[in-house]
């Protein structure tokens, strides 16, 4: 008898430490492997073919890479050489001299900078990085999430607000804004220190909502805080959401917009392998309560990074891409329909 109970806590504890789960949504697309450590993705629209559209994902290491991916998980495209990148974002349409590119900015840990590069071509728009937190005591960027917004003659203003490894209770996000020089090099002016930190661990992925004009923050083992991404809109906390039901960490953010003002915030249940869904505009009765409406179990493990977009890509991405970061040095593409299956099925029964 003694030996029968052994053997089934022997089984019991192998399948609590699986990092598979059996129901968990299969991607249809496995990228190649990095060299060392995969951590954060940003997609990037092809505007003349959306069939070409590309993932940029980070390579965190001291010797480490900017990937870039075709939507069938080739990398085409790397650029070498960076010191710890860890998260990185998209932009569209900023002016630099007679004309308007499109970006990517990424948090450079071990330079205590972020770096911004042209699209598609990955071209270094910066001189060499843009220094952040300066005359801090803590610097080491993490998390970064761009915002953009029109100014009082139409032109696209995009700001970097940026997170790092540790900070001050208050004050633990810097917003710059970014903008070329004379020489045309792309620089950063500092706009504004905000946002609460718990103390408890860290704060790394961050994602703006453009159209709705709010910043998310994951502040781990606490929840996601929201504020105004415009600094003219004030410093006030709106509200603190995905504060239960994580096994651990509650980490990378991402975005689906159904339309102008609905869709959801997917949030990483990082160390149980899902993610966990949250009403985009909030409920009838108040737009900053974000209450959870359904876990989605995936196959990748690990996941602190992660992105979403609506759009069609083509088969089999025709209403919309998920990419998720696991911890195999890959990253997970979905066809978001899987998702919304299972969102669909968890607000019919009321399982969350």
């Amino acid at each position: 008898m003694k030996k029968i109970i052994l053997l089934s806590a022997v089984l019991l504890l192998a399948g609590c430490q699986s990092h598979k789960k059996t129901n968990a949504v299969v991607p249809d697309v496995i990228t190649a492997k990095a060299k060392h450590d995969t951590d954060d993705p940003a997609i990037w629209v092809n505007p003349a073919d959306m069939t070409r559209s590309l993932i940029v994902g980070t390579d965190k290491d001291s010797d480490g890479a900017l990937y870039v991916y075709d939507l069938r998980g080739n990398i085409i495209n790397t650029v070498t050489g960076l010191k710890r990148p860890n998260n990185v974002d998209i932009a569209y349409s900023l002016e630099l001299g007679d004309t308007l590119v499109d970006i990517a900015v990424v948090t450079e840990r071990e330079t205590n900078s972020i770096r911004v590069f042209s699209l598609p071509d990955m071209k270094a728009l910066d001189n060499g990085g843009i220094p952040v937190f300066v005359n801090q005591e803590q610097r080491a960027p993490m998390g970064i999430a761009l915002y953009t917004k029109q100014d009082s003659v139409g032109k696209s203003q995009i700001y970097a607000i940026v997170s790092r490894k540790e900070g001050p209770p208050d004050g633990y996000l810097f917003q710059y804004l970014l903008k070329p020089d004379s020489q045309g090099v792309i620089t950063g002016e500092l706009i504004r220190q905000f946002g609460k930190y718990s103390g408890k661990k860290e704060i790394e992925s961050i994602a703006v909502d453009n159209e709705l004009g709010f910043v998310y923050y994951s502040d781990e083992q606490t929840g996601v805080r929201k504020y105004y991404a415009d600094p003219a809109s004030g410093n006030e906390e709106l509200a603190l959401f995905a504060d239960f039901g994580f096994k651990e960490d509650n980490e990378g953010i991402s975005i689906y917009r159904k339309s102008a003002r609905t869709g959801y915030i997917l949030v990483s249940n990082q160390s149980d392998h899902s993610f966990m869904v949250y009403p985009r505009e909030g409920t009838d009765g108040d737009p900053h309560f974000h209450p959870l409406i359904a876990e989605i179990p995936v196959s990748a493990t690990q996941s602190d990074g992660s992105d979403v977009s609506a759009l069609n890509f083509g088969e089999p991405f025709t209403e919309g891409i998920f990419i998720a970061m696991s911890d195999d040095r890959t990253f997970h593409f979905y066809d978001w329909r899987k998702f919304q299956k299972l969102i669909d099925v968890s607000s019919v029964t009321g399982d969350n």
